[in-house]
């Protein structure tokens, strides 16, 4: 499946517009264990745990957008937008959720 932000592929023709596809996954976080686990893990101003963290949100999230658009005959998607939402959970926690929206397309 191709994949790209921009709407259109070089070389190729859309041929078919299939509709917007999307996909999301939720990371949930703790407060009080990401600030302990933040200390550890910040390097040079970086967290690693947290980059990793969030590839792999943003892999599930194109994933299943790529697979909606696969079970709807696309053989590509266009126009991807990702968007990263803090939401907060109420108390001491809170969630991240990574999304994915493009438009399924069929190319020649």
């Amino acid at each position: 499946m191709i994949t790209s932000t921009t709407n259109t592929i070089q070389g190729r023709e859309i041929v078919e517009y299939k509709g917007i596809v999307t996909g999301a996954a939720i990371l949930g976080t703790n407060i009080f264990r990401d600030f302990f686990a933040g200390i550890r893990d910040i390097v040079g101003g970086r967290s690693g745990s947290y980059e990793k963290s969030l590839r792999e949100a943003r892999e599930i999230a194109l994933r299943e957008m790529q697979d909606e658009a696969s079970r709807m005959g696309a053989d590509a998607v266009v126009g991807i937008d990702l968007d990263y939402e803090n939401i907060s959970a109420g108390g001491n926690s809170s969630m991240l959720m990574v999304s994915a929206s493009g438009t399924a397309v069929v190319l020649r």
